[in-house]
């Protein structure tokens, strides 16, 4: 290979320097006696025959070698190092619409793998996500396994920021090493000096984005909300299937950019169940598995204060999945009171107000104050009024959710493997139950309760979406996974959903803890009108030629070599001269 391939053009030089070899004659000497031995001179032999056959001699062929070893070094020959390695990072966009376009990624690669080589005499390739936290897909010298590797990944992930796997890239490959991002959407500027392959093209594409449930006149109801992201109007048809059958397809159509609505009853005889779409070239969001909802069941138990049985009535109303207790030891929570003249804390979960018998104080004054918790997030407790009243005994490990000047108005107790949400004053005394940030309160701390109670639940989930589980501890779980067909899938991992559409099923010996559907509804990566290819652009050799190969070792040889034919050359050349000169003098003294 040659660091300057344009020295190669003085090789143009032998053609130039074989016509002025053409275009000499050799003289020849003819002696003669008289004139009319002479051949009459004719008029046609005016314009004759320009070039003579070639000559070989010794300038000739010096002068082409010069030509050639001055082409030679001109060009600047390198020759590869033994054993040079050229790394190289791939860094592949794991968000769900590279499903669509697997295929060119695939093929891109393959072609391009031979140029990213460069001058090395092999390449150690990588192939990272640009997921965070999850392992290489491959790791090697061989093209085939990578492309092969590349063939069982099934991205899935949502819109991920590249930087992180990228900054890893870049320490695995060092410095002298190619990064290769590999996209649907071309990006400005990479960071860690990567190069961009982008492999997407605009596709028209319908899909789902969600489903909620109702109860209407005691039947449940789902709704699945249809988004076209394309630019032109799409007709498509959707079919609900069960374990019993699949029903009549019904078409409707759908404006660009518009959402649309499919209802119907949820079949009875069946639990799982799930909606078609007719196929596009991105099927993820074309099918809709769904569940009946059921939440983890929650029993409330109210003390008989009439303050406390109209709260409870409220809670039963608003929270899904509660129904009324009549047994403090069987309930998940309590609702009730602190009499300080009977001082008995519940010994279950409970939400507890101070109940004070005396006379009214007055309205407490100063500031209010909520502490940065989960359960205080976003709420707003400034038109709070509350009366002066008895205090609460207060634990060191207590956690104060809400102050008025230094007294703690609402706390949160955590002990013994219970919670106890404590109001430190007397709910009749004050203006609570008119407050929005009270009623959210109570249901945020009832959710948590529902979190942390072992119980089986049903959910509809989105793919790859957290959950929680709670298990007893020290039994194994026990995951299964299908996809909306009946198919078994691969668990995923302990805490997630699965990344594709389909049910998962969690066990604990056997009791059923989850059973849920997973539906994918990520609306950016369904929004394909702005994907689009794009070249990757051309590489600078020269640091690949520095680093794997060498220059020629015999470089001054070639340049004594240039020096001895330019002599020999010029030699002969001169004394051809000499000899020309010397001839007539000669034939002039005889």
């Amino acid at each position: 290979m040659f660091a300057n391939p344009l020295g190669l053009l003085s090789l143009l030089a032998i053609p130039a320097i074989l016509t002025i070899h053409f275009l000499q004659r050799k003289s020849i000497t003819i002696p003669i006696s008289t004139l009319f031995l002479l051949d009459r001179t004719q008029r046609e032999a005016v314009s004759g025959r320009r070039f003579e056959r070639l000559i070989p001699s010794v300038p000739l062929w010096m002068q082409i070698l010069a030509v050639l070893l001055i082409a030679w070094l001109l060009s600047e020959p390198r020759f590869q190092k033994e054993n040079s390695v050229q790394r190289i990072a791939i860094v592949i966009d794991a968000s769900a619409s590279m499903q669509v376009f697997k295929k060119e990624a695939i093929a891109t690669l393959k072609s391009k793998l031979p140029d990213l080589q460069g001058s090395a005499s092999k390449m150690e390739i990588v192939l990272l996500s640009a997921h965070p936290g999850t392992d290489r897909i491959y790791s090697g010298e061989s093209a085939e396994e990578l492309l092969a590797a590349l063939e069982k990944f099934t991205p899935s992930a949502g819109v991920t920021d590249p930087s992180y796997a990228l900054r890893l890239a870049r320490s695995v490959v060092s410095n002298e090493g190619i990064i290769i991002y590999l996209t649907d959407t071309p990006i400005e500027k990479l960071p860690y000096e990567a190069r961009l392959i982008s492999v997407g093209r605009p596709v028209e594409n319908v899909g789902f984005t969600g489903v909620s449930f109702e109860n209407v006149e005691g039947a449940l109801t789902f709704r699945a909300i249809v988004r076209n992201y394309g630019t032109s109007p799409a007709t498509r048809s959707w079919s609900l299937v069960t374990k019993n059958g699949r029903s009549e397809p019904r078409e409707f159509e759908i404006k660009p950019g518009a959402f649309s609505s499919i209802q119907a009853a949820f079949p009875t005889d069946s639990q799982q169940v799930r909606i078609e779409l007719s196929g596009d070239e991105f099927p993820l969001d074309d099918i809709l598995p769904m569940i009946a909802p059921q939440p983890k069941e929650l029993k409330l138990f109210a003390a008989t204060s009439p303050a406390f049985l109209d709260l409870s009535k409220k809670l039963l109303r608003s929270l899904a999945a509660t129904t009324s207790s009549n047994d403090t030891a069987e309930s998940d929570l309590v609702i009730t009171s602190y009499d300080p003249l009977d001082p008995v804390m519940p010994l279950s979960n409970a939400i507890l107000f101070v109940e004070d018998p005396s006379s009214a104080g007055k309205y407490l004054s100063g500031g209010i104050l909520a502490e940065a918790h989960p359960l205080m997030d976003g709420i707003n407790w400034q038109s709070l009024l509350v009366r002066e009243t008895l205090e609460l005994p207060r634990n060191p490990t207590d956690r104060v959710l809400l102050w008025q000047e230094k007294r703690p108005l609402i706390f949160l107790r955590e002990e013994l493997g219970k919670s106890i949400l404590c109001f430190n004053f007397d709910l009749r005394l004050s203006n609570a139950t008119q407050q929005p940030a009270f009623i959210v309160l109570l249901h945020r701390f009832a959710e948590t309760l529902r979190e942390k109670k072992i119980a089986p639940q049903k959910l509809n989930l989105e793919t790859s979406q957290p959950i929680q589980i709670t298990s007893a501890p020290g039994v194994p779980l026990q995951i299964s996974a299908v996809d909306p067909a009946g198919n078994s899938l691969k668990p995923p991992a302990a805490g997630f959903a699965l990344a594709s559409p389909g049910f998962i099923t969690i066990k604990q010996g056997e009791i059923i803890l989850l059973e849920a559907a997973s539906q994918f509804a990520d609306t950016r990566e369904a929004d394909l009108s702005k994907t689009a290819p794009s070249e990757l652009a051309a590489f600078d050799n020269t640091s690949s030629l520095q680093n794997h190969t060498i220059p020629d070792p015999l470089i001054r040889l070639w340049i004594l070599f240039l020096l001895l034919a330019l002599i020999v050359a010029w030699y002969f050349s001169n004394g051809k001269q000499r000899n020309v000169t010397e001839k007539p003098e000669l034939q002039a003294n005889a």
